[in-house]
């Protein structure tokens, strides 16, 4: 059974930052894509960043410049490292896998088969 558990969200001020975590059982994060995600309140959820099984990062334009997407195989756990934050970042947060094993390079950042979700993990930040 595949578990994905998100952690380190919070409240922040604007500029402030967070780590977030996502600590993955019933797969193994070098062999799968792996990808964050946020949804804030009446909003779609947009894709954030996501990593190949092969560690190949690629952010969306929210992240660019501001969040480093990065894992430890060792641990199984995926993170999201999140600086100069600002209040439209304000969400609840996800990590994701994709479903199919060694999706590498620039494959991983336009999947659509993200199938394993996490429970969230809220941010907030206050301007």
């Amino acid at each position: 059974q595949v578990q994905l558990v998100e952690s380190g969200g919070g409240s922040v001020q604007a500029g402030g930052s967070l780590r977030l975590s996502c600590a993955v059982s019933g797969l193994t994060t070098s062999r799968y894509c792996m990808g964050w995600f946020r949804q804030a309140p009446g909003k779609e959820r947009e894709r954030v960043a996501t990593i190949s099984a092969d560690g190949y990062p690629s952010y969306t334009d929210i992240a660019k410049g501001r969040f480093t997407v990065s894992k430890d195989n060792a641990k199984n756990t995926l993170y999201l490292q999140m600086s100069s934050l600002k209040p439209e970042d304000t969400a609840m947060y996800y990590c994701a896998a994709d479903y199919r094993l060694f999706v590498i390079g620039a494959a991983c950042s336009t999947s659509t088969n993200f199938r394993y979700w996490g429970q969230g993990t809220q941010v907030t930040v206050s301007s």
